[in-house]
C-alpha cells in the first residue's frame, strides 16, 4: 500500500511540472542542504591552489573573495564542482568545521584534512557559489560538561559571544548546533534539568545572531508528541525553542544501529516530522537524509582463519559504505538487493567464506552471514515527496556528495514539479545624477514586484537593504509592502557612499528574489556662513562645515585674479566636528572673488564661489 501511494504522489507531482507550460521555465524549488565534514571538502569542491603573490588578510578580517584571486582554471574546477552543479536545488550549505572544547574556545577542526588548502580558499569558492554558509558546531566536551555550561547564566553568555564572534569574523550567514551530547553522552535522567537550560541558551543565542541578520539552525534527533507514550529526545525542547529558531534538522536516520534493520523507515521519520510542523511554521523543518548504508553481522559460523579480516564476530559495530558506492558493493557481495516498502529501504543479505590456517596451523573455514540497508533513490523520491506533502524547508543531507547520482535526479525531479513561481525584483533610482548625491540630498529609490510574466503582485513584504562602501554583507533597512500595481517608493538621505537592493522572502508558493543592486556615491559639501562686506584693512572671517564630517584636512581660501584661481595665504584645517573658521585680509577696496578649497584623501572641494566687497 505505501509503495502505490508514493508512487502515486509521484506521477501526480511529475505530470504537474510536465503538464504546467509555466513550470517548464522555472527554476527548481531550493530543498537540498547538507553537511560539508571537515574531512569531505575536497569531494564537493574542487582543489584550488590559491595565487602565492596575494597578502594574507588580517587575523579576524571579514572574507571576502575576488576573481582575480584565482587562476582560470581554478575558476573552471569551481565551475564543475558538486556545489556549483548542484546550487539551483541548494539555498544552503552547513560546513561541518568547528567543535565547542569551551565557553571561549571553538575549535576549527578543517585543517585537520585540509592543510595544504586555506579555510578562506574554500570559504571564499562557497560565495561564489551564492550559497548560505552556516557552519555547524559539535560539543566535544565530556559528559555532563556543556549541560554544566549551559545551568550558568555567565557561562552561556560566554558561549554565546563565542559564536557571534565567529559567525561575525567569518561573514557567515549563520550557525548551526549539534549538540549530540545531551542525547547519546548524557544519561536521559538529567535530560529534564539540562532542557530548560538549553532553551534559555538558544533564546539568548537567537537574540543575539538575529540583532545582527544571522540564522540559527539546529541538528537534532527524533522527537515524538509528548502524549506518546515514546517520546524520543526531549531534552531539545522543540516547542519551547521553536520561535527563536530558523531550522530545525531532523537527523532522521541512524534508527538502527547496535542492530540490522532500516536506517531510518518512512513510518518513523514521517511521525517526527509531523510533530515538528504541529508546533512551528514547516518551513523551518528539514528532513535528515542519509547518504551511507550499513552492513551487519548477522552470525558466524565455524572457526575463522587468522588471514581473515580481524573483527568477524556476531553483533560487531556495522560497517558503514556511501550511497554512491552501493550497487558495487552488491555487485562485489554477489547479492541482489530488494526494495522493502514498509521501510522504503533497499536491503540484502549474503554469506562470506573465509577458509586458512588458525594460529597453531590447523586447516580452518568460516562463514560469516552478513545484512545490509541503505537508502536508494526510491527512497529519497519518497521522502522528498514528505517534503512535498508538509511543504517543509526541505531536506538536510549526511553527508553531501555521498549520494548517488540517481538520487540527486530524484530529488530534483520533485523540486521541479513543486517549483514555486519566479519573482522578479527591479530597483531604479530617482531624484539623482550620475547615481551621486550631495551630503544631505534625498533621492527615491522605485522598485517593481513582479510575476515572469509581469504581472504585478500586489502586497508582498518588501525588505530595502543597504551596504556601506565599507562593509560586506547587507543591512535591511526598511520594511515595506507593494503597492496594487507591485510598486515601492521611498525617499532616502544617506551619511556614505552605499549600495542598493530589494529582497522578497521566498514562500511555497513563490520563490524568493533580490533586485539587482544601485550604488549611490555620497558627494561632500562644504556649509559657508561668510560676510558680504568688510571695512578696508579688516579681516573676513569665514565660517563652515565639511559634510560628512571629516576632521584634520586642509582649508584654504581661494581668489579669483587675472582670470584664474590662486590659493591665498590663509589656510586653517577642519575640527572634530568638520567645522572650521578662516580669516583673509584683502588689501584692495573693491569686489573681491573668493571661494573655499578643502582636500581630503578622495576628492577635492571647492564651494560655490561668491564675492565680498570691501569698503
Amino acid at each position: 500500500m505505501r509503495r502505490s501511494s508514493c508512487i502515486v504522489l509521484a506521477c501526480v507531482l511529475l505530470t504537474a511540472f510536465i503538464t504546467n507550460a509555466s513550470a517548464i521555465d522555472n527554476q527548481p524549488r531550493k530543498l537540498v542542504s547538507g553537511w560539508i565534514p571537515y574531512y569531505s571538502v575536497k569531494t564537493v569542491m574542487p582543489f584550488i591552489k590559491k595565487l602565492p603573490t596575494l597578502p594574507t588578510p588580517a587575523p579576524g578580517a571579514p572574507v571576502t573573495c575576488d576573481d582575480s584571486e584565482y587562476a582560470p582554471t581554478d575558476i573552471s574546477a569551481l565551475n564543475a564542482s558538486y556545489l556549483f552543479t548542484n546550487k539551483d536545488l541548494m539555498k544552503e550549505v552547513m560546513p561541518f568545521w568547528y567543535t565547542l572544547k569551551s565557553p571561549t574556545l571553538l575549535r576549527n577542526d578543517y585543517t585537520t584534512a585540509n592543510p595544504s588548502w586555506p579555510m578562506a580558499d574554500t570559504l571564499c569558492l562557497m560565495k561564489k557559489t551564492g550559497l548560505q554558509i552556516i557552519p555547524t558546531i559539535t560539543d566535544g566536551t565530556d559528559k555532563l560538561v556543556l549541560s554544566g555550561y549551559l545551568a550558568k547564566a555567565d557561562v552561556r553568555t560566554t558561549i554565546v559571544n563565542s559564536i557571534v564572534d565567529l559567525v561575525s569574523k567569518n561573514s557567515f550567514d549563520g550557525i548551526d548546533l549539534d549538540f549530540e551530547g545531551f542525547a547519546f553522552v548524557d544519561s536521559n535522567t538529567t535530560w529534564t534539568k539540562t532542557a530548560p537550560n538549553w532553551v534559555l541558551f538558544v533564546k539568548e543565542l537567537s537574540t543575539a545572531l538575529h540583532a545582527k541578520q544571522k540564522l540559527l539552525s539546529v541538528s537534532v534527533p527524533y522527537s515524538f508528541n509528548p502524549i506518546e507514550t515514546q517520546k524520543g529526545y526531549y531534552v531539545y525542547s522543540w516547542a519551547a525553542i521553536a520561535s527563536s529558531i530558523d531550522r530545525l534538522r531532523i537527523m532522521t536516520y541512524d534508527y538502527s544501529v547496535a542492530k540490522p534493520g532500516p536506517i531510518g523507515p518512512i513510518s518513523w521519520t514521517e511521525k517526527t516530522l509531523k510533530y515538528a510542523v504541529s508546533i512551528m511554521p514547516a518551513s523551518k523543518v528539514f528532513i535528515g537524509l542519509p547518504g551511507y548504508g550499513r552492513d551487519w553481522i548477522t552470525s558466524v559460523t565455524g572457526t575463522c582463519p587468522v588471514s581473515a579480516p580481524p573483527g568477524l564476530t556476531a553483533g560487531a559495530k556495522a560497517a558503514t559504505f556511501k550511497m554512491n558506492y552501493a550497487t558495487t558493493k552488491a555487485g562485489i557481495d554477489q547479492a541482489t538487493p530488494v526494495f522493502d516498502e514498509k521501510s522504503s529501504e533497499a536491503t540484502y543479505s549474503y554469506t562470506q567464506s573465509f577458509n586458512g590456517l588458525t594460529a597453531k596451523g590447523a586447516a580452518t573455514t568460516c562463514s560469516v552471514a552478513r545484512t545490509v540497508w541503505y537508502q536508494n533513490e526510491r527512497s529519497y523520491l519518497e521522502r522528498m515527496n514528505l517534503v512535498a506533502k508538509y511543504r517543509l524547508g526541505g531536506a538536510a543531507l549526511w553527508t553531501l556528495g555521498m549520494e548517488d547520482p540517481a538520487a540527486t535526479t530524484a530529488m530534483r525531479s520533485v523540486a521541479l514539479a513543486i517549483a514555486p513561481d519566479t519573482v522578479l525584483s527591479s530597483l531604479t533610482l530617482a531624484d539623482v545624477t550620475n547615481k551621486s548625491v550631495y551630503f544631505g540630498g534625498i533621492f527615491t529609490l522605485n522598485g517593481v514586484i513582479t510575476l515572469k510574466d509581469k504581472s504585478p503582485i500586489a502586497g508582498i513584504p518588501v525588505a530595502l537593504q543597504m551596504k556601506r562602501e565599507s562593509e560586506n554583507t547587507w543591512a535591511t533597512i526598511a520594511d515595506l509592502v507593494s503597492g496594487i500595481d507591485g510598486t515601492i517608493s521611498v525617499p532616502i538621505a544617506i551619511a556614505n557612499t552605499s549600495s542598493f537592493r530589494l529582497s522578497t522572502q521566498g514562500s511555497w508558493e513563490r520563490s524568493e528574489s533580490v533586485s539587482s543592486e544601485e550604488k549611490v556615491v555620497l558627494l561632500s559639501r562644504i556649509l559657508l556662513d561668510r560676510p558680504t562686506t568688510v571695512q578696508h584693512g579688516q579681516a573676513m572671517t569665514v565660517k563652515g562645515t565639511l559634510l560628512p564630517v571629516v576632521p584634520g584636512q586642509n582649508v584654504v581660501i581661494q581668489k579669483y585674479t587675472k582670470g584664474k584661481w590662486q590659493n591665498t595665504a590663509s589656510m586653517t584645517t577642519t575640527g572634530n566636528d568638520g567645522g572650521f573658521s578662516i580669516s583673509y585680509i584683502e588689501s584692495k577696496k573693491g569686489v573681491v572673488k573668493l571661494r573655499i578649497q578643502i582636500i581630503t584623501k578622495s576628492e577635492q572641494l571647492l564651494s560655490t564661489p561668491f564675492s565680498v566687497v570691501v569698503r
